[in-house]
């Protein structure tokens, strides 16, 4: 029986040999949105994403790929399960705590590249200037060192890592989060939402 862990993994990556045929299968998955996906979310994984919400799993971040899985429970999955609501957030803080921690014992560079895309969208999420352009710095790096055929992925990721750069250079904020979580937005930001791509 493989662990709860390594569940999640399969679920999130599939079997793609390649970073980009991984993508291609699960860019959906990953980027888009279907009420069957975020339904199977929920179904799956849950539980574990209460769990981690509540501060539960740290035994997780003891591997490396444990600590991939955790931060996914604390990042990826509530936008999912809980999303429109404040609760999509709740993990954000813990998330970017273990992505600190993790990072500062170099347990990314344990991971493959396209895992790590997942490690660095913690930083991407951060309403923090300074987290932002260590985003951006990881995800220059990730480019830096992927394989020629790979190279618009990579280029891709690091587009939007600059583009969330760029709104949080601007506002400090993701003004796209303030109705779900009962802030006002300011009239630049009301006009910025009325952009096309203002709300990834």
């Amino acid at each position: 029986m493989s662990l709860p862990s390594q569940d999640l993994l399969d679920w999130w990556f599939g079997e793609g040999a390649t970073a980009r045929e991984t993508a291609d299968a699960k860019n959906g998955l990953w980027f888009g949105y279907k009420p069957e996906q975020d339904a199977e979310a929920r179904e799956r994984f849950g539980d574990l994403t209460e769990r981690a919400l509540a501060g539960e799993l740290s035994e997780w971040a003891e591997s490396p790929h444990g600590w991939l899985a955790l931060v996914l429970l604390l990042d990826q999955l509530p936008r999912m399960i809980y999303r429109g609501t404040p609760t999509a957030y709740a993990g954000d803080e813990r998330a970017l705590q273990l992505v600190r921690e993790g990072m500062a014992h170099g347990g990314d560079v344990l991971l493959a590249p396209l895992q790590r895309v997942f490690i660095y969208l913690v930083l991407e999420h951060a309403e923090n200037l300074s987290v932002q352009d260590q985003a951006v710095q990881q995800f220059e790096q990730l480019l830096g060192i992927a394989d020629a055929d790979e190279q618009n992925l990579f280029a891709g990721f690091l587009d939007f890592a600059e583009r969330h750069r760029q709104v949080i250079a601007r506002f400090g904020r993701f003004p796209h989060r303030n109705a779900i979580l009962g802030r006002s937005s300011s009239e630049a930001e009301r006009a910025f939402l009325a952009e096309p791509g203002s709300r990834f």
